[in-house]
């Protein structure tokens, strides 16, 4: 027997009013029947479902492949549905069916920037290689077939299969291949400390120069040599406190000069 549903004036006009057939659903035992209800379910809400589709368009994904994620998030949605809760089925499915194109975004999709030309090959690249392999089974289509069948060359098919494996950023987590629990984290380096010191060494250099000569020879005692204030002193035949007050005007000058020669105040 033939299922009839009942239509009336609603907010949206691809939204059927379908509350008696998601009743009889909810009733009938599994068998033919049923799965002919629920088909029809299915096909009257389709409409809506590509209406939510068409709202993720232009986001790097083709809009065929946006119809068939929401078609799967409808039949998510009619499979749950229970009429018994009061819950219009609507209000059940729009978020199922947004929520089932989110994730799709979320696991299949860019997690960084692509250019768009590239975007655009990997979906012509993806396109053409399903359309081959239904027509060559057995075994994958080849790059010059792919490159004939979307109108690419082969650099530009191999671009686009490169861009197939570029949605997801691998962790710095992941184990490498072929490693006893080698991380990619450990394959990174770190800044250089010994940069910074030669960056250091070469700025201080002409204000070294200017010191007087025996302030220079307490500075290169102190920090080349490593002696004691007290082994300075004893060597120049001065007070320790006079070598302590020497190094800390040795400091204040240095200091000073760098300042103005890097403009800082």
């Amino acid at each position: 027997m033939g299922t009839t549903t009942r239509t009336k004036p609603h907010p949206h006009d691809d939204a059927p009013d379908t509350v008696e057939a998601f009743e009889r659903l909810a009733e009938l035992p599994e068998g033919p029947e049923r799965r002919a209800l629920r088909d029809e379910l299915v096909r009257l809400w389709l409409p809506m479902a590509e209406r939510i589709a068409v709202r993720f368009r232009g986001r790097g994904e083709a809009l065929e492949d946006l119809y068939q994620v929401a078609a799967l998030g409808l039949v998510k949605a009619v499979d749950h549905y229970d009429p018994a809760r009061g819950r219009a089925f609507e209000a059940y499915a729009v978020p199922t069916v947004t929520g089932e194109i989110k994730r799709h975004f979320r696991d299949h999709m860019w997690t960084l920037h692509v250019p768009r030309r590239v975007q655009d090959l990997r979906n012509r690249v993806r396109s053409a290689a399903k359309e081959l392999a239904q027509e060559l089974p057995g075994r994958p289509p080849t790059v010059a077939e792919i490159a004939e069948r979307a109108r690419l060359t082969e650099d530009e098919v191999r671009t686009g299969q490169e861009a197939l494996e570029c949605f997801s950023a691998l962790s710095l987590d992941a184990e490498l291949p072929g490693t006893d629990g080698y991380a990619l984290s450990d394959a990174l380096g770190g800044p250089d400390p010994g940069y910074d010191l030669v960056v250091d060494r070469v700025a201080v250099g002409p204000c070294l120069q200017a010191l007087p000569e025996r302030e220079r020879l307490i500075l290169y005692l102190r920090f080349f040599r490593g002696m004691t204030q007290s082994r300075i002193a004893e060597q120049l035949g001065i007070s320790q406190m006079h070598v302590s007050r020497l190094l800390s005007g040795c400091f204040d000058r240095l200091r000073e000069d760098l300042l103005a020669e890097t403009g800082v105040r």
